[in-house]
């Protein structure tokens, strides 16, 4: 589905100002709020004080004594037009995934749901390129666009009410990894032995908005022996960054 990009500029009470690309999830729209976040950023611009990116949108929250409404409209509509598409993309990783039955136990239905053998299923998700389109819903959990129309599946009827951490997950077009153990509704084909968000980190989230994403196979044997390293503090997770 292609989109046409017309940032809409709305007021978020009298100190946040929200830049809306469009009103559907599409990577075009992730494109445009991810190289406006990085042009902010790059910009240093006065009175910004934080930038939080959506899969549409992209609140600014700004304070009013040092710069006013319409200027900062203005200032964002230059960046917007103009050094938000040259600004660099973020970090890549390549981060370890299994996929064996006692983690995925919605793998068959996931490959009844998309016409896919699980086979096939495991292989595209591997495949696939993502990026991670926002953080949300718990510290840390990364939304992950680029899975194709097969995976325009609707979340579970019935949610579960515990989902481990680590759970590599998918549902419309996206791919998900919980952080930690948590109530969750998405279609579960693997786990992640890495934690993805560790308080005592300068940087606590692993990943952040605009971070390459693709996922390398391992068995039971590694996964269990990544996830005690980690539960051990032998691990950084970090090593698992390939480009900066």
């Amino acid at each position: 589905m292609s989109v046409t990009i017309s940032p809409r500029f709305l007021a978020a009470g009298d100190a946040a100002l929200v830049v809306e690309f469009g009103t559907v999830i599409d990577p075009a729209l992730i494109e445009a709020v991810q190289a406006l976040d990085r042009a902010l950023a790059g910009a240093a611009l006065p009175g910004v004080i934080e930038t939080v990116p959506s899969f549409r949108s992209l609140m600014v929250h700004y304070d009013p004594l040092a710069i006013g409404r319409d200027d900062l409209i203005e200032r964002i509509g230059a960046l917007e037009t103009g050094s938000a598409a040259s600004t660099e993309p973020g970090r890549r990783w390549l981060l370890p995934a299994c996929y064996e039955a006692s983690f995925a136990p919605d793998l068959a239905h996931v490959a009844e749901a998309t016409g896919l053998l699980p086979d096939e299923v495991v292989a595209r998700h591997q495949a696939t390129g993502f990026t991670v389109a926002v953080i949300g819903f718990l510290p840390g959990c990364p939304f992950l666009s680029g899975l194709g129309d097969p995976f325009d599946l609707p979340r579970r009827q019935e949610p579960r009410t515990r989902v481990p951490g680590g759970a590599v997950a998918v549902a419309q077009k996206l791919s998900v990894i919980y952080p930690t153990e948590s109530p969750g509704g998405w279609h579960l084909i693997g786990n992640c032995p890495l934690r993805l968000f560790d308080p005592a980190q300068q940087r606590p989230a692993l990943l952040a908005p605009g971070d390459g994403v693709s996922f390398r196979p391992i068995d039971l044997a590694e996964h269990a022996r990544i996830r005690a390293a980690v539960s051990a503090g032998d691990y950084d997770p970090r090593r698992e960054c390939v480009a900066p």
